[in-house]
């Protein structure tokens, strides 16, 4: 049986050139980069590479980036470390949607005397933003609001949000997990002070993330030991994984050349932009998107696209199938050889509705059954096809063996 795989919000597969930069530093240039022999200096030299591609594909001075241990740790060591650095400001804002890497550590937090506000979001997963300007005062000690949501792919107006911070000099820190490598992301055109990233969404390995500080922008590390990453992140860092990233960001890049010769040649022939506010990497993906998510609302009775659909991710959709639980749908998809999710993969075994639809007050009918089909540029027609092929019958047999109506 062939695999298909559409849970690409839980992780991507490293692309072959990803895993081709990799080996030579499991097999051979092994050397730790702090040693001083010109072994561990060939380590240091392809750090300093790879910070060159990464900062590169979002717009920073190679000053501005850490490397991490992942997109967990990043956000990690953004929030605490803004908000130790902010004492005796207390305050931190956050949209009620957040990844669980946010909204666990914040509510960790909370318990160490921090105070938590959650801006509510609509019934398409917009933020309340007449609730966040009135949240931001002078005891916020920072704003932490994801790029863009890893269950419904709905893009937030971080834009909008920074000028508020600005206004009123309070950080701003982006979760952008999510939106790297489907969307062009450039830290100076979203006005953000921090920025959190894992490589393995994006097509590189697992392992391996990065946290974006505007230069001048005081934060206490996390992980003291050493003078690694200018003293702010101590630790040997992973080389292999670290020179992954950095391919992967290179063929951002290079996706981000393609786009913007595209649209220089839309410009010219007079075609309308693209419906999103951020540059869609691949409009391939998005096509095969639509296409699949076009053919499940028409073909299936009873289907609900849960989030907006005008700003979100070129690769994401999130589909409610009314009155049938999510695990029994993604159980009989993986015996067909289809992998989906029912969300954040950091929170699956709950039978419960995910607390992203629950702030968008979708009703439970359609929330318990919500599936999210997420995309990748290595996904093919044939593949969706396929699923199209499976799927109708799979809820059909679902609605006739299980009680509805609940």
């Amino acid at each position: 049986m062939d695999l298909i795989y559409l849970d690409n919000n839980a992780t991507t597969m490293p692309a072959p050139e990803v895993v081709a930069a990799m080996l030579p530093f499991f097999e051979h240039w092994y050397g730790n980069p702090s040693s001083v022999h010109r072994f561990g200096q060939r380590a240091r030299q392809a750090i300093d590479e790879a910070r060159g591609q990464v900062c590169g594909s979002i717009g920073c001075r190679e000053s501005e980036l850490i490397f991490t241990g992942g997109g967990t740790e990043s956000i990690n060591m953004a929030i605490r470390g803004l908000l130790a650095a902010r004492s005796p400001r207390r305050k931190i804002i956050i949209s009620a949607v957040e990844h669980p890497a946010t909204r666990e550590l914040c509510l960790q937090l909370a318990k160490e005397g921090a105070g938590i506000v959650e801006i509510q979001v609509d019934r398409g997963g917009a933020p309340d933003m007449d609730q966040l300007s009135a949240a931001v005062d002078d005891q916020t000690a920072l704003v932490s609001i994801m790029l863009a949501n890893n269950e419904t792919g709905v893009l937030f107006p971080v834009e909008q949000i920074a000028g508020i911070c600005s206004q009123r000099g309070v950080p701003l820190h982006t979760d952008a997990t999510q939106a790297i490598g489907k969307i062009a992301v450039d830290v100076k055109a979203l006005g953000v002070d921090a920025m959190s990233f894992a490589a393995h969404k994006f097509h590189g390995p697992k392992g391996v993330g990065g946290l974006y500080l505007r230069r001048g922008l005081r934060i206490r590390p996390l992980l003291i030991g050493g003078p690694q990453e200018q003293s702010r992140r101590g630790g040997t860092e992973n080389v292999p994984g670290i020179v992954g990233m950095g391919k992967a960001a290179e063929l951002i890049s290079a996706e981000c050349k393609v786009l913007s010769a595209e649209s220089e040649e839309r410009r010219s022939e007079e075609v309308p932009p693209l419906s999103t506010q951020h540059s869609v990497l691949s409009p391939r993906v998005a096509a095969l998107r639509d296409r699949f998510e076009g053919a499940i609302l028409k073909e299936i009775p009873d289907t609900h696209v849960n989030g907006r659909t005008d700003q979100r991710l070129p690769n994401t959709t999130n589909i409610g199938f009314a009155r049938l639980e999510a695990e029994a749908i993604l159980l009989l998809l993986s015996e067909a050889g289809v992998c989906a999710s029912a969300g954040s993969a950091c929170s699956s075994g709950s039978l419960e509705p995910s607390h992203v639809l629950r702030a968008m007050k979708i009703p439970d009918p359609i929330a318990r059954g919500a599936v999210r089909f997420s995309l990748s540029r290595y996904t093919t027609e044939q593949e969706v096809s396929r699923t199209l092929e499976l799927l109708p019958g799979i809820i059909q047999r679902l609605r006739q063996v299980l009680p509805v109506g609940r």
